[in-house]
């Protein structure tokens, strides 16, 4: 399971990653920038990835070695970059000085294909591998309708509830996204649970990081839920200042006293409080300190169903890659069932093919997270959200990086006290202005 400390780690590489991306989504030029070349199916092939967790290092440099031991025509090597240099160093990296096969944090995939980085996936990775994907790992690997990113794991993301405590305040517990607690209900959980909680505080929201990329994917969700969203038709205006989207940020904010400030996820796993709204990763200090009581929780259904966000670590191909039939048989191998496997055995994330999720047991029915596993059985991208999916991808745009500063900027403001309409409305208009100023992104 991933270490809370690998888990900072991870948040950190993501926040250096968008702060990279910020500065070079608007110097580049969106074109045809694949020059890939198919080569024969043999040599070498260099693998670049961000070093994660002792564990996920493991697992990854087993699979490169399996794989060469498994065949004589291709040999891999993998080159490990700290992760809190890794996107800068992709960015900075002429498309023709990339690797063969490379890693990249999913709201970042855009960026790199606007900027000519990756070649699509079709020609080179077989269809039977990407027929395996789940739809969440073609939703955050697909850019402009075409394929440039498969995953070995995905994001789960909800509420963990003590159950001791729930029970002790009396309220009901959801056991499927369909019970979620819509918003007067979740009102009431919140003040009936703060009742009872020893901290006299119901929930910790891991305030600490709002303004950043936790903001926009952890709450981000509750505007789909209440039927507003973050663009539409390419535009925020109207979407993200929309009266849905500030509806959502009132009822955000109204939660502000029953949440245990300052904690970050250090109050659920001492039973100060009864609720938690978190991640995969935060689920091994959750279970070693609570043990049976753990609970997964769907989000609040705000009107339009409970949504949630997911999404991780991806794999592409670089542009300029003159190996492509190498590469593609080497992702092939990584996304077979035994390496997605030892990968997920590695960070306790859910799996990121059908066929793996299919027997993950933290995720499928009677595992602790299996109502987490059913919200990432309906995943759905940001431009295509309906009331039937629950995760929903983070925008697959060039303009990420200003989108989730922008947001991330207004949500922390609105928690403080600030006007969600006016907060809304100028973060709208600065990412619209973004997308202006760099011709959309086209």
């Amino acid at each position: 399971m991933q270490s809370n400390r690998a888990a900072r780690r991870g948040g950190l590489a993501a926040l250096a990653a968008l702060t990279a991306l910020t500065v070079i989504t608007g110097c580049s030029s969106a074109g045809d920038g694949n020059q890939s070349g198919a080569g024969d199916g043999t040599g070498p092939i260099e693998i670049w990835a961000h070093q994660g967790n002792d564990a996920e290092v493991a697992a990854l440099q087993a699979t490169v070695d399996s794989f060469n031991s498994s065949q004589s025509d291709i040999e891999a090597s993998l080159r490990l970059i700290p992760a809190d240099t890794y996107t800068q160093t992709i960015a900075n990296t002429p498309a023709d000085k990339l690797p063969d096969v490379l890693d990249i944090d999913s709201p970042t995939l855009a960026s790199f294909v606007y900027n000519q980085k990756l070649s699509p996936l079709s020609e080179y990775v077989d269809q039977t591998t990407i027929d395996n994907a789940t739809p969440g790992s073609i939703a955050e690997g697909t850019y402009d309708g075409e394929l440039y990113g498969l995953a070995q794991f995905d994001a789960a993301i909800g509420l963990l509830g003590n159950r001791s405590i729930l029970e002790a305040a009396g309220v009901t517990i959801p056991t499927s996204v369909d019970e979620a607690w819509t918003a007067d209900e979740f009102a009431d959980v919140l003040e009936k649970v703060a009742a009872v909680s020893p901290s006299g505080k119901a929930i910790d929201l891991r305030e600490g990081g709002f303004s950043g990329e936790w903001g926009t994917f952890a709450f981000s969700p509750l505007l789909y839920s209440a039927g507003g969203a973050i663009l539409e038709d390419g535009r925020a205006s109207g979407a993200l200042d929309s009266d849905a989207s500030i509806e959502a940020l009132t009822t955000f904010a109204s939660w502000k006293p029953y949440v245990a400030s300052g904690q970050d996820g250090k109050a659920f796993p001492s039973a100060q409080v009864g609720l938690l709204w978190g991640g995969h990763w935060l689920y091994p200090n959750a279970k070693a300190g609570l043990g049976e009581n753990v609970v997964a929780l769907p989000l609040p259904d705000l009107g339009n169903g409970a949504k949630a966000d997911a999404g991780s670590w991806t794999w592409g191909i670089g542009a300029s890659t003159q190996n492509g039939k190498a590469t593609g048989v080497f992702l092939d191998y990584l996304l077979n069932d035994d390496n997605v496997n030892a990968m997920v055995e590695a960070n306790g994330a859910p799996p990121a093919t059908q066929s793996t999720f299919a027997d993950a047991s933290l995720y499928q029915t009677g595992g602790d997270l299996a109502l987490w596993g059913e919200q990432l059985a309906k995943a759905c991208a940001a431009d295509a959200v309906t009331d039937a999916c629950v995760s929903v991808y983070r925008p697959m745009t060039p303009g990420y990086p200003t989108i989730t500063a922008r947001f991330g900027s207004a949500l922390a403001a609105v928690y403080r006290g600030a006007d969600p309409k006016t907060e809304l409305t100028n973060a709208a208009q600065a990412i619209d202005s973004n997308f202006a100023d760099n011709n959309d992104y086209k």
